[in-house]
């Protein structure tokens, strides 16, 4: 095994802290103030937000500390019945999902067969999204079966929801679907 003189550096550093540390835990210093004072240092002047995390249908208690309406962390809710503070690695990536610089943040519309993306403005992308529904259901929709039985559906169109929304737009969604004719829904908001 071939040792480069950087992880020679690094795993003596590491090695020395971790020994000091030690030394330090062993001979009976509580670290437990001064890993407190860090934690207060690092969110003394943030606003928190109570939350919720966005990822499955659990829904773990989050808080949000912004300074400046800027968010500087996002760690769980001890209060939360669900978490008790800890966060799984995904709901530990949350901060990542708001200050990713390559979060898109425009509609982006690929042309079939083209190679580039096209930025489209919202009004023209839910347009086109209302007239491929509209063009889908119109040419599959069933009123009745060959027996004669009314059932007014389209097997053409899915609909898939996501635990990320609330309670009322899963409604609202469930509704719009049933609506539309469309029998395949599922949602993970209902496991």
């Amino acid at each position: 095994m071939e040792v480069s003189r950087r992880d020679f550096l690094r795993l003596s550093v590491g090695a020395a802290g971790g020994t000091a540390l030690a030394g330090l835990v062993g001979s009976g210093v509580n670290l437990g103030p001064v890993v407190a004072q860090a934690q207060e240092l690092r969110i003394k002047n943030a606003k928190v937000t109570p939350s919720v995390c966005p990822y499955c249908s659990v829904g773990c208690g989050t808080l949000i500390y912004t300074v400046n309406e800027q968010i500087v962390n996002i760690e769980g809710d001890p209060r939360s019945p669900h978490n008790e503070g800890t966060l799984c690695p995904k709901g530990a990536a949350i901060f990542q999902l708001h200050v990713n610089p390559n979060r898109p943040i425009q509609v982006l519309h690929r042309a079939p067969g083209a190679s580039e993306w096209e930025v489209w403005d919202l009004d023209r992308a839910m347009s086109r999204v209302s007239e491929l529904v509209k063009k889908t259901r119109d040419e599959t929709f069933i009123d009745k079966l060959p027996n004669g039985k009314l059932v007014n559906m389209t097997p053409a169109i899915f609909a898939l929801g996501g635990a990320t929304l609330e309670v009322e737009f899963n409604h609202l969604c469930q509704k719009l679907m049933r609506g539309l004719g469309i029998v395949a829904i599922e949602n993970q908001a209902r496991i």
